[in-house]
């Protein structure tokens, strides 16, 4: 077993901190505390609830229709909640399934911990939208898990109800669990479908306040399921975390009191940026893309199908704006674009890829 870098991280530790405008970014903008509240002079500097705060979870209970505070383990962030779901589940003689592409750590935890697994392709040519009839082949006798991100990173792809619920009714007639991250889920452009964990007793939900609230660095996520699946999750935290920041329950507590305004304003933004980088899109005559259907992340790539990982560093180190080449995510044609943040700091970013891109068109005319 051996744990490696993930290319997408040493990417963001190599060039994220040394650029002016930040067009990769995967949530939107980050607040300071001030945004949220500063009265936290209560906090009680002790270990906190190994599944998280009672008020916390109670709080996010509310989103999941028919689930209580008890079905709710608050973890450090979703990274850790993906990593828990899998190694409590998924043992050496089991397989699972990760949708492709994906964050990588969704794919790397299999891959580091030698767990048998196979990867479920959602492609360009089908507007990345998941085919349950390619899922269902790929399923074995073993399969224990199928792990699915919608809206997804870095495409953008949103599940529909109906797709959803027949994931959920297939992984369940295998006796599997289904790993749902819901991470975007409250920036869909239409209408949600339901968090999973209400769809079934097998199906699990997951996310975390580092995208669509934009405190990524109160290292808060959790997942909603089953009692069984909760203290599963909590076995294997025991042996990493133990427990979260009590600061960062007590800032995710007041941000989650604020939930509607938060994502109202959000919501505004997010919309405006898009339009914004679909009218850029618009112009474009060596890229192409399929629109994202939620989230702050887009996947164009480049039409004669070249890398962009040269281009990518160019723009970070010439031009001083990040984007994520698309070999963070395993597929090198592409790259990723966040329209999260600020307006401004987003039309500037563009134009600057937009020179670099100039730039580099002899090398990039489609063919």
């Amino acid at each position: 077993m051996r744990f490696r870098r993930m290319p997408l991280e040493d990417w963001f530790d190599s060039y994220q901190y040394e650029v002016d405008y930040d067009i990769g970014e995967s949530g939107v903008k980050y607040l300071n505390l001030g945004a949220i509240s500063r009265d936290f002079a209560h906090v009680q500097l002790r270990y906190g609830h190994h599944r998280g705060s009672p008020e916390l979870r109670s709080l996010i209970s509310e989103q999941y229709e028919g689930l209580g505070p008890d079905q709710i383990c608050v973890t450090t962030g979703s990274s850790e909640a993906n990593f828990s779901v899998i190694a409590s589940l998924v043992g050496k003689s089991d397989h699972m399934i990760v949708e492709h592409p994906n964050y990588p750590s969704l794919y790397e935890v299999p891959r580091s911990l030698e767990l048998p697994h196979d990867l479920f392709r959602i492609i360009y040519e089908d507007r990345f939208e998941p085919d349950i009839r390619r899922l269902e082949r790929l399923i074995k006798p073993n399969t224990k898990l199928v792990s699915l991100t919608h809206p997804n990173n870095p495409t953008g792809s949103v599940i529909s109800e109906k797709t959803l619920r027949e994931v959920v009714e297939l992984v369940e007639s295998r006796n599997a669990y289904l790993l749902h991250d819901e991470t975007y889920r409250e920036l869909c452009f239409g209408k949600p479908p339901p968090p999973a964990a209400t769809l079934g007793d097998r199906a699990i939900s997951m996310t975390t306040m580092s995208k669509a609230y934009g405190v990524p660095g109160i290292r808060i996520g959790w997942i909603a399921g089953s009692k069984e699946i909760v203290d599963s999750v909590r076995a294997v935290r025991e042996q990493l975390t133990i427990c979260n920041s009590v600061i960062g329950e007590a800032i995710a507590i007041a941000a989650l009191k604020q939930r509607d305004t938060f994502l109202q304003d959000v919501r505004q933004r997010v919309q405006r940026n898009f339009v914004t980088l679909k009218n850029w899109m618009a112009r474009q005559d060596v890229l192409e893309w399929v629109e994202p259907g939620g989230g702050v992340v887009a996947f164009p790539r480049l039409k004669n199908g070249s890398s962009t990982e040269e281009l990518c560093r160019t723009l970070a180190t010439k031009y001083r704006t990040f984007t994520v080449p698309g070999r963070g995510f395993e597929m090198d044609r592409h790259l990723r674009i966040g329209f999260g943040g600020e307006e401004d700091e987003l039309k500037e970013g563009l134009k600057r890829l937009k020179q670099t891109l100039d730039e580099y068109a002899p090398l990039l005319q489609a063919q």
